[in-house]
């Protein structure tokens, strides 16, 4: 329970936190493409894990990522890499598996055996 509480806590600052801190690009790119509303918070929580964690997104949440686009995946993940509060990851390692987790998604949604 409590590490779902630490998950969703981080969540909240993938989402709104770290704009004074961000790029104005990435956050440019957030905004003017509405990217912190086109996820669910259950699906965002599963991606998140996906990328930061050592975690596992569904296929439905894949469809939403998906749904959420290349762009805004990208300057999300970028735009939590800048917060303080995640300064000891290593960002390459973290961009590797956003691409991971965005291609996986791809597959698994393409798939017609999955999603039928």
């Amino acid at each position: 329970m409590a590490s779902l509480n630490v998950y969703s806590a981080l969540v909240v600052l993938f989402l709104t936190c770290g704009a004074a801190m961000a790029m104005k690009e990435n956050d440019q790119i957030i905004k003017d493409n509405n990217c912190e509303t086109k996820m669910g918070l259950p699906c965002v929580l599963e991606a998140f894990t996906s990328i930061f964690e050592t975690g596992t997104i569904s296929i439905k949440c894949c469809g939403e990522l998906v749904g959420l686009g290349r762009v805004c995946h990208s300057a999300l993940v970028k735009r939590t890499l800048e917060n303080p509060l995640f300064k000891d990851l290593i960002p390459a390692r973290i961009i590797a598996k956003s691409i991971q987790t965005w291609n996986n998604c791809l597959v698994l949604i393409d798939s017609p055996s999955l999603t039928a």
